[in-house]
């Protein structure tokens, strides 16, 4: 159970981009998820996540927060927070922290940018309790993005104008490393959620690869509605038993 529920959480951190159509400007928002744990003829409702953006000037501020529901505390506790700022010119993020609380675990991931002779540097901080800090440094000649800002730049991209099968690769710094994310666009499908409603969505696929091609995750899917609003509605990854789903909760 303690698997499936990091998991879950871990999950959840894919689902976020809005892909429909090229979007060049982002207005303020709040999206909620349930997050289901899925096998067989079972489905539990395991965790809740919200997701905010603030227009501020010439920023962007933007935060995540996901945690398990009361059962699954029993077993595992989650208490995650991702928040980040983003320049609007360029699209540039600028300071990316995850704080974390997993059980017995505590800690803060820092990423703070810099971009001189046209590379997009970071600065990475890695905070655990009763240890001294750990910094490392990486660097990309192609603009970068953490685990929270890569998902805006993903919604400046305009899929109607993608064939089924075109593939989109991004740098992403994830805590201390590289990653490559891999997005394949798979087509237009009508999918129904959980209150029975339907909907005609963008299908897309994720992959996040290391520099030595070694694979970060399995293949996660994401549907994101085709309306004007173009939310993300549902998204499904493997486990080792059953699947994750989390669907978007209209309020």
């Amino acid at each position: 159970m303690k698997r499936i529920i990091k998991y879950i959480l871990l999950s959840l951190l894919l689902i976020f981009p809005n892909l429909s159509k090229a979007i060049t400007k982002f207005e303020n928002e709040s999206l909620d998820y349930e997050i289901i744990y899925h096998w067989g003829i079972i489905w539990k409702h395991a965790a809740q996540a919200n997701l905010k953006l603030v227009n501020d000037s010439n920023k962007y501020h933007s935060e995540l927060s996901a945690k398990t529901i009361s059962w699954a505390d029993r077993f595992f506790s989650v208490r995650d927070t991702l928040s980040c700022s983003i320049q609007k010119e360029g699209l540039r993020p600028l300071k990316y922290r995850k704080a974390s609380h997993e059980g017995r675990h505590k800690g803060a991931d820092i990423v703070e940018y810099s971009y001189p002779d046209s590379q997009c540097n970071a600065k990475c901080t890695r905070i655990r309790p009763k240890k001294e800090p750990t910094v490392k440094y990486l660097t990309s000649d192609e603009q970068a993005y953490d685990m929270l800002s890569v998902f805006y730049y993903i919604r400046t991209l305009d899929y109607d104008k993608m064939q089924p099968n075109e593939i989109i690769k991004t740098i992403v710094y994830s805590g201390k490393k590289k990653e490559i994310l891999t997005i394949k666009y798979i087509g237009q499908e009508e999918i129904e959620l959980r209150d029975k409603s339907k909907h005609q969505t963008n299908h897309i696929q994720f992959m996040f690869t290391q520099a030595d091609q070694k694979m970060s995750s399995d293949d996660m899917d994401t549907w994101i509605s085709v309306d004007d609003k173009h939310i993300p509605l549902m998204m499904r990854g493997k486990l080792p038993i059953g699947e994750v789903r989390c669907y978007y909760a209209k309020k």
